[in-house]
């Protein structure tokens, strides 16, 4: 789905990012890398491969749009040190030709040890670029427009009787937009469209628009 935002042309993907063109540029939001391992040390069953899905997701997106830049907008790592911290660098490390920019989110809580050994670039908690005010909490900014993370938005919808349907969505409103999770392994929460909000919703691998 293409859009123009604040006389940029940006394309929201059902993989739940964002690509600009102009920038050659993705943007994403909490990845939450390192949840899977972190609940599978607790002693949870959860499937090592959920948390593996997030890199294949990755290394599509680039495949296929072959950015210069990935923007990632807090909560790129879930909690704690553990494994997949050094399965992220070797990610990373396979793509010399991406610059990989970390704004940190509430989750992002490493020794900065560990960050200094990475290829990323990082930002403690915005970065502007063009009208863009990037974030992970959602701010409001004079003289820009806010992209941010960290509420994982879904839109609910109704069907007959009791029955309803909770999508993840891009959601913009007058000051700022909300990316959708990208994690394989995040929650969502309900957002209320406004009249003057647009949301699109993530289904059956499509954007829909939400009257």
């Amino acid at each position: 789905m293409e859009i123009t935002l604040h006389g940029e042309q940006l394309h929201l993907l059902p993989e739940k990012a964002i690509y600009w063109p102009k920038e050659q540029a993705l943007i994403l939001s909490d990845l939450h890398l390192g949840k899977v391992d972190h609940f599978r040390k607790a002693g949870i069953a959860v499937p090592e491969k959920a948390g593996l899905a997030n890199y294949v997701l990755l290394q599509e997106l680039i495949n296929l749009y072959v950015p210069r830049s990935m923007y990632i907008l807090g909560d790129l790592f879930h909690s704690e040190y553990n494994i997949d911290w050094e399965r992220l660098n070797e990610f990373i490390d396979s793509f010399p030709e991406v610059d990989f920019i970390l704004i940190k989110g509430n989750h992002d809580i490493l020794h900065s040890s560990q960050y200094e050994r990475t290829q990323l670039v990082i930002y403690q908690d915005h970065h502007t670029l063009g009208p863009f005010y990037l974030s992970h909490h959602p701010e409001e900014k004079n003289g820009f427009y806010n992209l941010c993370g960290h509420i994982h938005p879904c839109i609910k919808l109704r069907g007959k009787g009791r029955q309803y349907l909770r999508l993840p969505c891009f959601y913009f409103g007058e000051h700022g937009g909300i990316l959708p999770a990208i994690g394989s392994f995040t929650g969502h929460h309900p957002i209320k469209k406004g009249p003057k909000d647009d949301v699109y919703a993530i289904a059956d691998g499509q954007i829909v628009k939400i009257a």
